[in-house]
């Protein structure tokens, strides 16, 4: 590698992008848990619908926290710490349960 210079990494660009990420995953959540809201109460309220979109809302704000806890570590310090494998997974599965939430209302 004789005499070649490779330009600094910006440590700052990843967590950054990682940052924008969550944001963008956190309101496609949000939007996802509004349309839950509105297909289960639209042709009026039933108790299963109601269930339904409550648990779409808990799932919701779970990950809301999970996502807030992440950004926050993202601005914080020059080098982030790696994510827990317990936060990784309480996000998926509040994902999924969304998912299964939002499925249980189309059908």
């Amino acid at each position: 590698m004789g005499g070649v210079s490779t330009p600094g990494r910006d440590p700052g660009l990843q967590p950054e992008r990682t940052r924008l990420a969550w944001r963008r995953t956190t309101l496609s959540a949000a939007v996802a848990a509004v349309l839950a809201v509105k297909t289960a109460l639209h042709g009026g309220a039933s108790a299963p619908g109601i269930a339904v979109c409550g648990l779409c809302c808990m799932l919701f704000l779970g990950f809301l926290g999970v996502a807030h806890h992440r950004i926050r570590a993202l601005t914080t310090g020059s080098r982030p710490p790696a994510l827990a494998p317990r936060h990784a997974t309480a996000a998926v599965l509040y994902a999924v349960g969304l998912a299964v939430c939002a499925a249980l209302l189309v059908v």
